[in-house]
């Protein structure tokens, strides 16, 4: 027996007497909603271009936390009189491996939304690509000089905030969501180890914003924009399927505070619905190409026609 099998017991392991091999091979899709479209390769796997709309900003989505930040950006920055913020919002169904078309991919090379191209960038020239959704919310928050403050003390502290939620968030998504919702079994190592950071993760906010009304301070910025879709949600239990009860997110008060008023703005609402296929057919705007679209065009009033 190793001293790796004294420590880990491989029939206390789950499954019960599994043991990983010296090199992982892909044998087996890992299980869970998303199995179909998970690989451990990049690149394209088939040739397809994308749409392109009338507007310099091209935005390709879906309203998944990541792909609502970037909408709530726009929306707002839409409502603060930005005339030049317009753009063109085109659904990509991730379940459907269409992130994975050669278009997209040219777009962004790692095959996740949300993904952007500015065909009118500052300066001129050839249209700028930007990936990442905090990338594309600090790239328009410099183009339109919106929702980031100048003062260089007031911008780190939005900037630190925002990429907190960088690299906090795939815990609560990658690993509560996954564990809690979408895994094909219910492992309760996973589960709890999982709980427990997004608990310590939600105890930083609350402490945070109990002596601020924005994360970066007095004023709105893109950090909040960053945060919302993840924890605002999730503390009004609003995100993963009963997630909010099982970790008693109603506790975090100033969270719950901040949430909601931050949910109350109509570009958030606005925002929210871009790019949306599931839930009331009157809250899904599937692609946005006009500012009348959430009127006309949502998918209740599409079904109609």
């Amino acid at each position: 027996m190793s001293d790796s099998d004294e420590k880990f017991p491989p029939e206390k392991n789950f499954p019960a007497g599994y043991v990983p091999p010296k090199v992982w091979t892909w044998e087996v899709p890992s299980g869970g909603e998303f199995a179909s479209i998970n690989r451990p390769v990049a690149g394209p796997t088939h040739e397809k271009e994308l749409p392109v709309g009338k507007h310099p900003l091209q935005l390709y989505s879906l309203a998944t936390p990541n792909g609502v930040k970037v909408t709530i950006m726009l929306e707002e920055l839409l409502a603060a009189g930005h005339a030049d913020a317009e753009y063109d919002a085109w659904l990509i169904r991730i379940g459907e491996g269409e992130q994975f078309g050669s278009g997209f991919v040219k777009v962004n090379p790692n095959s996740k939304i949300p993904a952007m191209l500015d065909r009118a960038p500052k300066g001129g020239g050839e249209p700028i690509r930007i990936f990442e959704s905090g990338s594309i919310l600090l790239y328009l928050a410099e183009k339109f000089g919106a929702f980031l403050p100048a003062d260089i003390r007031r911008r780190t502290e939005a900037l630190n905030w925002l990429f907190w939620q960088m690299g906090s968030a795939p815990y609560l998504g990658g690993g509560f969501g996954h564990f809690y919702t979408y895994a094909p079994m219910k492992i309760e190592y996973a589960i709890n180890r999982y709980a427990m950071e997004v608990k310590r993760q939600m105890d930083v906010l609350d402490r945070h914003l109990a002596q601020n009304e924005f994360m970066a301070g007095s004023e709105y910025t893109i950090a909040d924009m960053a945060i919302w879709p993840w924890y605002g949600r999730l503390s009004l239990n609003e995100s993963y399927p009963n997630a909010g009860e099982f970790l008693s997110t109603h506790e975090y008060t100033h969270v719950v505070r901040w949430a909601k008023q931050i949910g109350a703005r109509p570009a958030v609402k606005r925002g929210a619905m871009v790019n949306k296929t599931s839930g009331d057919p009157a809250t899904q705007l599937r692609e946005r190409h006009d500012a009348s679209d959430f009127e006309m065009k949502t998918q209740d009033k599409l079904s109609q026609q």
